[in-house]
């Protein structure tokens, strides 16, 4: 096996080992749509930190990167690098040793560019590539998953309001944002991102055309919902989609069933809009979130995640 720079000339063929990894988690996730390009290919093929496997001239896998970016995860200070859904796979035979190589080349040339956070978002059910990438370092971080437009089976909550909040209601969420921040900080989460302030939030929901679903008690407000147009991945868009972009319930409220009643009032309301899609990207910290989420939701990526030792930064020599 031969590892070479990943070059423009080379988006064709890895776009055909792209294309087969998607279908084979399609044969697991028949939500996601059927497509017939990659096209994040072409946008990274020439930045100069991928990285493309060889025996003969076939190519038999590649990993590809956006270009190094600050504040890795809007939770950390340094510099990191994401290899997305689509931008990296594989073929079949000997797939993990091609992922380990593919990986040790790529990954100089990402601590060069004094990157020292590497996330790679694979398949869900891409076991071999996640195991190999566990022993050198990486650990699950957060997933992608979808579920068809279609109700949930759940009782009703008595006491309980459902409803979509009109545009002069959506200050009301912004405190619920504050607890949901704050959550992100606790134990095993430990993610101290920077809240929006009110001003922010607002113009936020309205450059977006973000949506809020919520649960009231006695009205006041006890729960929403963020839904958005797309996600953060390639089948997370389109006319059919819808996304969720934020989730919170106040504790004194969970345990009663309200969330999943509230998750079942947006997917009926989006359903009699003819919509058939829903997804949502979440942390796999999270064990409350994560376990709601896999209850209703199909996963079809894990990003894994590792965190080097940034003082390797210090040996230019080494890099």
């Amino acid at each position: 096996m031969i590892i070479r720079d990943f070059e423009p000339k080379h988006t064709e063929e890895a776009a055909e080992i792209a294309l087969g990894a998607y279908n084979d988690e399609r044969a697991y996730t028949q939500e996601l749509p059927e497509i017939s390009g990659i096209p994040i290919l072409k946008q990274l093929s020439g930045n100069g930190f991928g990285a493309a496997a060889f025996e003969g001239d076939r190519m038999v896998g590649f990993l590809c990167g956006v270009e190094p970016f600050e504040h890795a995860f809007r939770s950390t200070d340094v510099r990191g690098v994401f290899s997305p859904m689509g931008a990296n796979g594989a073929v079949r035979d000997n797939h993990g040793r091609i992922y380990a190589a593919l990986y040790q080349a790529a990954a100089k040339k990402w601590v060069k560019a004094g990157a020292v956070s590497h996330a790679i978002c694979l398949y869900d059910h891409d076991e071999e590539a996640k195991q190999q990438l566990f022993r050198y370092g990486f650990g699950m971080r957060c997933a992608d998953a979808i579920r068809p437009m279609e109700p949930i089976d759940c009782a009703a909550c008595d006491g309980y309001a459902f409803l979509e909040l009109p545009r002069a209601d959506y200050k009301y969420v912004y405190p619920l944002h504050l607890a949901l921040n704050e959550h992100y900080c606790s134990s095993p989460f430990f993610m101290n991102r920077k809240p929006d302030t009110l001003e922010a939030f607002l113009t936020f929901s309205d450059r977006k055309k973000e949506r809020y679903f919520a649960a009231k008690k006695g009205g006041e407000l006890c729960a929403y919902l963020e839904v958005s147009d797309e996600g953060e991945t390639f089948a997370a868009s389109g006319s059919g989609y819808r996304h969720i972009m934020g989730a919170y319930c106040l504790p004194e409220h969970r345990g009663r069933g309200v969330y999943q009643k509230l998750l079942d009032f947006a997917v009926s309301t989006l359903k009699a809009e003819g919509y058939t899609r829903l997804g949502v990207d979440f942390e796999s910290v999270n064990p409350s979130g994560s376990g709601f989420w896999l209850k209703h939701f199909h996963a079809y990526t894990n990003s894994v995640v590792r965190r080097i030792d940034e003082r390797i930064l210090q040996r230019a020599s080494l890099i």
